[in-house]
């Protein structure tokens, strides 16, 4: 039977006071989508509003723009699902296989505390189902509880982008709170690359996630790992 991954992507286009542009980091979603859709999956995108995805400008042009980015913006049908993606409301834990959370500092707007989200992977957790992160996207996970009652992160190796990387982006003081000191807060067993941007990814049965940008590809093949084993 094929497998089903819907990726969830950022709706917030802007961060911090005065405003910036912001949105959805383009390798988050790219990168996974085509690693699933090679291994023959069925890969929905959503978003928490629906419609357009705002994605940061920023990932759209060198030097961060990848050559698979490039050529997913020349592809009418992929970029259909960033133009017209999926509302999360109508997004049902019972029909997909994995869930992913892309990244980039919209996130960090309408994900941690999204009523919608949250009950989508509650239910996913509680009904076994993989669920993966990367970068900016587990802000999605911090206010998840676990089938126990437990935050979902709690006593779980992972990783996300971390406040080393967070200061060195400069971008500290626009984000709610730094998410690596969040997740270890909530009882997180967290893990990085020993230096900034290069790639990390954990795997903690059922919870996958990756450190930053560079961790997109293969947060998206440890998820078949997962899904095969």
């Amino acid at each position: 039977m094929t497998k089903k991954v819907v990726i969830i992507c950022t709706s917030a286009d802007k961060i911090g006071d005065p405003p910036e542009p912001t949105g959805c980091w383009a390798e988050e979603v790219v990168a996974p989508y085509r690693v699933w859709q090679k291994h023959g999956y069925s890969v929905t995108i959503a978003s928490i509003k629906g419609g357009e995805v705002p994605m940061d400008e920023v990932s759209l042009a060198p030097p961060y723009a990848t050559k698979e980015v490039e050529d997913f913006l020349l592809d009418d049908e992929a970029m259909k699902g960033l133009m017209e993606s999926t509302p999360l409301s109508a997004i049902s834990a019972a029909d997909y296989d994995a869930f992913f959370l892309a990244g980039g500092h919209g996130t960090v707007v309408d994900f941690p505390n999204d009523p919608t989200l949250i009950a989508l992977l509650e239910a996913a957790a509680a009904a076994g189902k993989v669920i993966s992160a990367v970068c900016h996207g587990p802000e999605g996970l911090v206010n998840v509880k676990g089938p126990d009652g437990k935050p979902l992160v709690a006593g779980k190796c992972l990783t996300c982008f971390s406040d080393k990387e967070e200061y060195a982006v400069a971008k500290e003081k626009l984000v709610p709170f730094l998410l690596e000191s969040k997740l270890r807060e909530l009882g997180a067993r967290y893990e990085s690359a020993k230096d900034n941007w290069a790639p990390h990814v954990v795997a903690d049965h059922k919870l996958v996630t990756g450190q930053n940008p560079a961790s997109s590809a293969g947060v998206a093949k440890l998820v078949v790992e997962v899904l095969s084993s």
